[in-house]
């Protein structure tokens, strides 16, 4: 169950950081409740992964891949351009979630 907690918690962090960019400042009224909400719900649901998955080893699943689901969101939907080393350093993130959940025994709920 944690990480379904888990997942859920990304993917409410992606939406909330790219209703961020699209409330303009906090000017826009649906994207700032959607800040809101996405935040909120990420917090609780990563505040449930902590009674089972480390901290450190949760924040790291949590934030790399955000930082890479985060960034497809950015040059799909706000046309921001991805150069070669931010793909090739995301592919490193990627990796370094892959090594913590294949060979970390932290992470065993």
């Amino acid at each position: 169950m944690a990480y379904v907690y888990l997942l859920v918690a990304i993917v409410a962090e992606v939406i909330g950081t790219s209703a961020l960019k699209a409330s303009e400042g906090f000017s826009r009224l649906i994207p700032s409740t959607l800040v809101v909400l996405g935040y909120g719900i990420a917090f609780y649901c990563l505040s449930q992964v902590l009674k089972s998955i480390p901290v450190g080893v949760s924040y790291a699943i949590w934030s790399g891949l955000g930082i890479v689901l985060i960034s497809v969101v950015g040059a799909v939907f706000f046309k921001q351009a991805l150069d070669l080393p931010a793909i090739l350093g995301m592919a490193l993130i990627i990796a370094g979630v892959a090594v913590i959940n294949l060979f970390s025994t932290s992470v065993r709920p």
